[in-house]
């Protein structure tokens, strides 16, 4: 066998062992999982959503924010563990390697108002003070006058320009209806934990209130309010001004009567009016998301601090309006 025969026989046999190497553990797998069928209730994206996803993997947004949640006790916070039908419509999946920030699977649940995201896309600091995020400020533009049928970004004071509106581009537009399409669905045998409790919730460490005959669990109440209510209402409690209500001083917060405030933990609220401030921003329901005893503890947080003063609620009063659909 000449030189010129061994090295292709060499060659050919290479590239042989590549090729099925590259077969078995990428394209055959590729071919059964595009056969994966949607998981129960996941959409194609909208045209707008696939732009916006294309903003998404363009910015780098991939690079800090994964989009997979794992099956271990760490990844509660961000939702059930992902299912291969969650994926059926988006290929190649945007699964990333790196949590500089937070998962975003379940973003569009937790963060359900594109104020709030607009807010942070333009500076993070804004809503989210501990951030190291770098702003998106080039996806918005900021006019002398508001053009007819844009709605100004309430940017806080701090943040904002000294003049002018702050207004989305159509980039901006996209890459928060695609954020807002992140929804995990409810797949039987899982939990959507949606914004989550906090593994990090210390019971030992926990300073138990006397709260109408309720042990209020003073470290959960704030670990529960720092998971799933900071990001808008602040650790403050003040909120963010023409965005994001207050709960400082609020007058549903701050009542003996419970009803409303326990109302809207429950079932969200939009369009409220408070102060004279009409809040157009849309606030999530949390009870698919928390249990009686959480959202009491949530409550209880919220009315016993920034000088709030109110009485008390219990998680039997949480699971009779709960039980009402009131």
């Amino acid at each position: 066998m000449n030189m010129t025969r061994k090295m292709f026989v060499i060659f050919g046999g290479a590239l042989a062992l590549y090729v099925l190497i590259v077969m078995l553990i990428a394209v055959i797998p590729a071919i059964e999982l595009s056969r994966t069928a949607p998981g129960p209730g996941v959409q194609p994206l909208t045209p707008l959503q696939a732009e916006g996803r294309a903003v998404f993997a363009g910015n780098g947004c991939g690079y800090c924010h994964t989009q997979q949640v794992r099956p271990l006790p760490e990844d509660k916070v961000f939702g059930r563990p992902s299912a291969p039908g969650d994926f059926s419509y988006q290929t190649p999946e945007l699964l990333g390697s790196e949590r500089t920030g937070p998962d975003l699977t379940n973003v569009g649940n937790s963060k359900p108002s594109d104020v709030w995201q607009y807010i942070h896309l333009y500076d993070p600091r804004a809503v989210v003070p501990q951030s190291i995020m770098p702003n998106f400020r080039f996806l918005f533009r900021v006019t002398d006058q508001l053009p007819a049928g844009e709605t100004a970004v309430p940017v806080p004071a701090q943040f904002a320009p000294k003049h002018g509106y702050v207004v989305p581009t159509p980039q901006a537009k996209a890459l928060v209806a695609y954020l807002l399409s992140l929804k995990q669905q409810p797949i039987p045998g899982y939990a959507v934990h949606g914004t989550g409790e906090p593994a990090a919730a210390s019971t030992a460490a926990a300073v138990p209130v006397a709260a109408g005959g309720h042990a209020y669990d003073a470290t959960k109440g704030k670990a529960l309010f720092e998971a799933n209510c900071a990001a808008c209402h602040q650790a403050s409690g003040e909120g963010v001004p023409g965005a994001f209500p207050p709960l400082k001083g609020n007058a549903a917060v701050d009542n003996d009567d419970p009803t409303l405030h326990i109302r809207t933990v429950l079932h969200g609220a939009s369009g409220v009016v408070i102060g004279g401030v009409k809040y157009s921003s849309v606030m999530p329901p949390f009870a698919g998301q928390l249990s009686d005893d959480d959202i009491a503890n949530i409550a209880n947080y919220e009315r016993s601090s920034w000088g709030n003063h109110a009485k008390p609620v219990t998680p039997a009063a949480v699971a009779a309006l709960r039980a009402s659909g009131k």
